[in-house]
């Protein structure tokens, strides 16, 4: 007969490690009642039985067999980088020997091996018996997603606006170039479309075949990215033409390769400078999605790890100074926004619009770093518990909330270099390192408040204190399992009930929260929408030379702007989690 006493039954494991820890442990709980019916002298050694041998087998292997899996699909994609790498340098360092177009059909044909895959993982391992079981909840959430589909869209615009340039200039352009521009769309629409649909699939069939896609898929995408930041031959184009023209006027041009309609190619110059940082950040989230794809291949989820049923909606809850704070920002900035686009419009930027941008970030920034700072010094001052349970999701947020933040820093002290080596004393060249300066210490301080805010324990998942930390506790009757659920949902509901009420620390939390929320947005519109100052002002571009400022430019405004829509997804948390 059992022992009456028995281990108590593990904690649930969090949904990122329930892959096969969940099975394991069943195992392990068979073994043990089996172990306690066969169980000898006190001295004699314990014997597994052959069942729980032969399934702690079958798990090995399927770990062994999963962990091969990922190996080589990850070697896949790393050979496809290192030679699509190898091309975008000869190219970039010669020219002659390998030129754009023969980059151009490297990519067109993993484009095309990409779309393949795509198209058939849709119609083929999705449609298969058993092959999505799980879904991961928090895998692709809504403004991943939304981005997505906003960057997709404005990417293919950029093809359009790229397509008709050259149209433009067929007299003198091969009309293969237009080929490349139209896979590009349709492989940019596929993909949107199966990212959106499948984002959180954690597939069970064709595994290593799923594996091996998706890193075909993202080194594809990781290649389009490194080309958008390396390749200024569009740029220069554009820049010899304005010169051709401005000497045409003049009476010494010489240039034959002119467009056939001024108007029509100011609209495609237009739209096409303002909708480049689309491409490389629509190439940066796609590599983040077919990542989490990747990591989900062949992942059991527990029945509990959805989303919290006590998760509160996004209510305002009587917050005033915060949102009227944001909204005076957004209104400046979108006010600032217009009058610099207006200007750039024309053929020159006149340098007191480049110092009223400029002016309104050094206001803007030391206010955001103030509040982060106060929410900070908060977050120090509650009484809430630290969320110390390992979470995958929030260590995934905390490394992209700081690896996107290198974009904009890295700009900045590159500019910080360049005006104290040059003319720091002009109002503009101030400006700008004031500028270069405080966009630091903001990227410091709320990655600071933001970290900090996820890492509390929010208020919608009670601690029951009730409950003793000793290991050795009797387990409920299988009876009382209904009355224990009921209690549990008593204690929930009457937990939130005593914190409704806001005291000063969350309501001051809350206020941090949405002014961060509608500043950070606005300064997601600026770089997003708008001609880039940090290229057009001509202090840095003359310092480090064009191609190298380019690339600096390229690497990261992307980041900049992924890094503004990333905290806003986090602020919402924290503003949740108050």
């Amino acid at each position: 007969m059992a022992s009456q006493t028995s281990a108590p039954e593990p904690a649930p494991m969090p949904s990122s490690e329930a892959e096969t820890t969940e099975a394991a442990s069943t195992y392990d709980q068979a073994n043990m009642d089996v172990e306690t019916k066969h169980t000898g002298p006190p001295g004699a050694p314990k014997q597994k039985s052959w069942l729980a041998l032969h399934f702690s087998l079958l798990l090995r292997r399927d770990r062994q067999a999963q962990k091969a899996g990922q190996l080589f699909s990850g070697l896949l994609a790393l050979n496809v980088v290192f030679l699509g790498g190898a091309f975008i340098c000869s190219m970039i360092f010669n020219k002659v020997a390998v030129t754009l177009g023969d980059v151009w059909i490297l990519l067109a044909a993993l484009k095309v091996l990409s779309l393949l895959w795509l198209l058939y993982y849709t119609v083929g391992t999705t449609r298969k018996p058993h092959a999505v079981l799980y879904r991961d909840p928090h895998a692709g959430p809504v403004w991943v997603r939304g981005s997505l589909v906003l960057f997709g869209s404005c990417t293919v615009c950029l093809n359009v606006f790229r397509m008709g340039y050259d149209v433009s200039h067929i007299h003198c352009k091969s009309e293969v170039e237009l080929i490349f521009p139209a896979i590009e769309i349709v492989f940019m629409i596929i993909q949107t479309w199966v990212l959106w649909k499948h984002c959180k699939d954690c597939v069970q069939v064709q595994t290593n075949f799923t594996r091996c896609g998706l890193m075909l898929t993202l080194a594809t995408n990781l290649l389009m990215w490194v080309l958008a930041v390396t390749n200024d031959s569009m740029h220069r184009e554009i820049e010899a033409e304005l010169d051709a023209l401005m000497e045409k006027f003049s009476g010494n041009g010489t240039n034959t390769c002119m467009c056939l309609n001024a108007t029509v190619c100011e609209v495609f110059r237009k739209g096409f400078l303002m909708l480049y940082p689309f491409s490389t950040e629509y190439c940066l989230i796609c590599c983040a999605v077919l990542f989490v794809m990747w990591k989900n291949v062949g992942r059991s989820l527990a029945a509990h790890s959805g989303a919290h049923p006590n998760r509160p909606p996004f209510r305002l809850h009587g917050a005033i100074f915060g949102p009227l704070l944001g909204l005076l920002a957004l209104v400046a900035g979108v006010c600032v926004f217009v009058l610099f686009q207006i200007e750039a419009s024309g053929p020159d930027i006149a340098r007191q619009y480049f110092t009223l941008y400029y002016a309104f970030y050094v206001a803007v920034l030391p206010t955001m770093s103030l509040a982060c700072l106060a929410g900070t010094a908060i977050h120090g001052l509650e009484e809430r518990e630290l969320d110390t349970l390992k979470n995958p999701t929030r260590s995934l947020d905390v490394v992209l909330l700081m690896g996107a933040a290198l974009g904009q820093m890295g700009i900045a002290y590159f500019s910080i270099v360049a005006i104290v080596a040059t003319q720091p004393h002009q109002l503009l060249n101030q400006l700008i390192l004031a500028y270069s300066l405080l966009l630091i210490l903001q990227h410091i301080t709320q990655n600071l408040f933001i970290i900090e805010g996820l890492h509390r324990r929010p208020l919608w998942e009670p601690v029951i204190s009730g409950v003793p930390e000793k290991q050795d506790i009797e387990l409920p009757r299988r009876g009382s399992l209904r009355e224990l659920g009921q209690d549990l949902r008593r204690a929930s509901r009457a937990y939130i009930h005593s914190f409704s009420h806001l005291n000063w620390k969350r309501r001051m939390l809350k206020e941090i929260s949405l002014f961060l929320i509608l500043c950070n947005i606005t300064l997601w519109m600026m770089p997003a929408f708008g001609i880039h100052p940090e290229f057009e002002n001509g202090l840095e571009k003359d310092f480090y030379g064009y191609r190298t400022w380019f690339t600096i430019v390229n690497f990261g405004l992307p980041l900049g702007v992924f890094y503004r829509m990333h905290s806003v997804g986090g602020l919402v948390e924290v503003y949740l989690g108050a």
